[in-house]
């Protein structure tokens, strides 16, 4: 069984246990039916769940999946069959025997022949190469979705007087190819997200599978062998439960419900708006509602019924209840964090562990909240979107040790000086009262020398006790000296205990000529 990445493995639990067929499953995370049929066996070998899974780390989940995939011998990589498809298709006179040749002569340590002629066959069966398949859909499964290709200038902006273009978003369901379109000034992904959340709404309901395009709104890297669904779409898929399954680049034939909604849509509608003018995007929108609620009711010309009658009868029926709540967008963005450990997101700056300094991290914003992650499951810190006050917003569990002191030594103003001071003793209090009185503003002094001495002072508690404090603090007074440096030394050398030395046992300076007296300075 071929090693597949942890996140598909993840979406092929939480697919299976929603009961997805395994070619359904297979499409959505890009690889064969054989290989999501060796995951499912190995799911129920190890009764894995997907609560369990979403849980576990890249790592853990390779180890428990391929205990022996790193040791065993890799499977060897297939050549690009789409290029060797194209260089037969284009040459009569090619030949497979030719290209496997040329791929060994680039590819010394490659495919046998036999290998060679075996995957390309699997790869034909798989692909269904020059076959047309014909559709089926299954009621209520399928929404496919899309931007259409023409744009129109018809919602005037009334503070420029100019016209805004409009951008449609269409969605067609399942069986009938009921219809769903919404206008929007942009394709950017909130509008995407947005039409999705808009369009379940209108329908009354979930279908099983979206099939978007490949558009950049809806997968990061568009490429025929691994669409890459981007973040926000992926959130939308997991809070409604939904299977993402990009359609194939290159036009394929399997998404003629959409192709054909679009081009007849665009006869229509579209056909229908120009020369009318619209104040808003709700009134475009509006306008747009009711024409299309005129033409789903025009009967099919190929098969009875019309596109609401097919959706009320079979459609709508088969679909899955909505959410009480609809789906709130997230915006995601990467930032690096700075030295300050604080990461910027529209304007302000919210903490992460300092330990994070210069490491890549995303940062997920909903209406509410901001959660900020390292890896997948690895969210380092969670923040209320702030929108006024303060720019810099701080978790104090955040912070290094030696930042965390400095703001608490910040947060004291005279009044806790002088309470925590009170608490010791009189002298104590004494000593940073007059700390405090030295200055004239007292706030000024607390944002200078004061604070650091006050703090610096009180902080001999903890090391010396209180009692040895309240000892320095008197002797202090005593000799007339009040300062941080003193109490210091005073604790340093253990000389509270010890006695000022009276000044009658101090020796007489003697008379004489060449000292000057007292009346010398007056």
């Amino acid at each position: 069984m071929r090693c597949e990445e942890p996140m598909k493995i993840i979406e092929a639990v939480r697919l299976w246990e929603q009961g997805y067929s395994q070619r359904d499953i297979a499409a959505s995370i890009n690889c064969s039916k054989t290989t999501v049929a060796g995951l499912q066996k190995r799911f129920k070998e190890l009764s894995l769940s997907y609560e369990t899974a979403r849980n576990m780390t890249d790592e853990a989940i390779k180890k428990l999946v391929y205990p022996v995939c790193n040791g065993g011998r890799k499977a060897k990589k297939d050549p690009d069959w789409e290029t060797i498809q194209k260089c037969l298709d284009g040459n009569k006179r090619m030949n497979l025997q030719y290209l496997w040749e040329e791929y060994r002569d680039n590819e010394k340590d490659g495919l046998s022949r036999t290998q060679f002629y075996a995957r390309y066959g699997e790869w034909k069966h798989r692909t269904g190469k020059e076959v047309v398949m014909v559709q089926e859909r299954e009621p209520g499964k399928d929404l496919f979705v899309d931007w259409m290709g023409d744009k129109l200038d018809c919602v005037l902006d009334i503070e420029t007087g100019k016209l805004v273009t409009a951008h449609f978003f269409v969605a067609a369901l399942g069986d009938s190819g009921y219809p769903v379109v919404i206008a929007y000034p942009n394709e950017m992904s909130e509008s995407w997200i947005a039409a999705h959340v808009e369009t379940f709404k209108r329908l009354g309901g979930l279908p099983k599978v979206v099939v978007p395009d490949n558009c950049k709104t809806a997968v990061t890297k568009p490429n025929y062998y691994d669409p890459n669904v981007n973040k926000a779409y992926y959130d939308l898929a997991l809070y409604y439960n939904l299977a993402v399954i990009p359609a194939r680049v290159k036009e394929p034939r399997d998404k003629s419900v959409v192709e054909g909604s679009v081009g007849w849509l665009e006869t229509w509608l579209l056909g229908w708006l120009p020369g009318k003018q619209f104040s808003s995007f709700t009134e475009l929108n509006a306008a747009i509602k009711s024409r299309v609620a005129e033409l789903v009711k025009r009967p099919f010309q190929k098969r009875a019924g019309s596109r609401e009658s097919v959706f009320l009868e079979i459609d709508r029926p088969a679909l899955r209840p909505l959410p009480t709540e609809p789906f709130i967008n997230p915006a995601y963005v990467e930032r690096r964090v700075p030295n300050n450990y604080h990461v910027e997101y529209a304007g302000f700056y919210y903490s992460v562990p300092h330990q994070y300094y210069k490491q890549q991290i995303t940062i997920k914003a909903t209406s509410q909240i901001i959660e900020i992650y390292a890896e997948r499951l690895n969210r380092i810190a969670v923040h209320e979107w702030r929108y006024t006050g303060s720019r810099y917003i701080t978790e104090r569990s955040h912070m290094p040790p030696n930042h965390q002191a400095q703001q608490d030594a910040n947060r004291f103003d005279g009044r806790r000086y002088r309470s925590w001071a009170s608490s010791i003793g009189v002298n104590t209090f004494f000593v940073i009262d007059n700390l405090l009185r030295e200055r004239e503003v007292e706030e000024t002094a607390l944002h200078r020398r004061c604070t650091r001495s006050c703090m610096g002072i009180l902080q001999f508690s903890k090391k010396n006790g209180n009692i040895r404090l309240e000892a320095a603090c008197l002797k202090a007074r005593q000799l007339g000296s009040i300062s941080f440096a003193v109490i210091r030394n005073i604790l340093k050398n253990n000389q509270e205990g010890t006695e000022i030395q009276s000044q009658s046992n101090q020796a007489v300076t003697p008379v004489h000529e060449n000292i000057r007296g007292q009346a010398a300075f007056v």
